[in-house]
């Protein structure tokens, strides 16, 4: 499949829907979506919708994705410092962040799909992109601090322990659980390490799988 047609058209809509990030964009128009699919669905790769990847799981909307990458990059005129990603799913947005941050931990609790991260993710050979099987819930200390961390699932707060891995002047980007009156919400939320602490923004509503620990 030659893609890149509807790739550039894919970016162009992402522009039209407020995602000015020149890197963000280049980013999204490097990286192959259909490669990280199922056959069946490469059809529907490069239209604004998730779509399911195995084992109760879903590759994140590219629209969503790279609103999050923006906000990650906070407006930054280089490449993000070592990022941490919490739930590596079918490796696409990993592959994204490769083309944005110097050095990138993804990690994945689901043993399928970190196998099936690998598969895809082979043919790009991405020299600053590590993959781990382990519990995100802890995030990965031994790659911290971390200039940005971004989670692809939403607890119902954000695990303390991505917030000690995020460096001075760090930011992190994660769906939270909206609160007791909003049931089975999410919102996005934004936490910047600051010398004067910790500063918490939360922005839209989003809909991403539950974060759950351990793995399987």
């Amino acid at each position: 499949m030659d893609s890149s047609a509807v790739r550039s058209s894919m970016v162009r809509k992402l522009a039209q829907q407020g995602v000015s990030d020149p890197l963000v964009l280049a980013a999204m128009q490097a990286i192959e979506r259909h490669r990280f699919v199922d056959t069946a669905l490469v059809n529907q790769a490069y239209e604004d919708t998730s779509l399911p990847i195995g084992l109760g799981q879903t590759i994140s909307k590219p629209g969503v994705v790279s609103r999050m990458l923006e906000l990650l990059r906070n407006g930054g005129p280089g490449k993000l410092g070592r990022v941490l990603e919490i739930g590596t799913g079918c490796g696409y947005q990993a592959a994204v962040l490769s083309q944005l941050a110097r050095e990138v931990y993804s990690i994945e609790r689901l043993r399928g799909l970190h196998d099936k991260a690998r598969d895809n993710l082979r043919h790009l050979a991405l020299p600053n992109l590590h993959l781990i099987f382990g519990d995100g819930m802890t995030g990965y200390a031994k790659g911290a601090p971390y200039a940005a961390i971004i989670a692809a699932a939403g607890g119902e707060a954000v695990p303390q322990a991505w917030v000690d891995q995020l460096a001075m002047g760090g930011r992190l980007v994660a769906p939270v659980a909206a609160g007791a009156g909003s049931p089975g919400r999410q919102a996005l939320v934004v936490i910047d390490r600051t010398p004067q602490g910790l500063e918490q923004t939360v922005l839209e509503a989003v809909h991403f799988v539950p974060l759950k620990s351990g793995v399987a």
